[in-house]
């Protein structure tokens, strides 16, 4: 996997947990959301494609 993958899944998944414990930062869980789907959306994309760098 491309590094920069690991760290925006990473990061969504911090972020997914921060904002499923803390009511107040409610918003984190969507960033976290949109974070993951990007991720999804990348690997999708250099799996059909054959790319190595995304």
């Amino acid at each position: 996997m491309n590094l920069l993958l690991i760290i925006i899944v990473i990061v969504a998944v911090v972020l997914l947990i921060t904002g499923g414990f803390v009511q107040s930062l409610q918003f984190l869980l969507w960033v976290g959301i949109v974070l993951a789907i990007i991720a999804v959306i990348l690997f999708i994309y250099r799996a059909m494609t054959g790319k190595k760098n995304v």
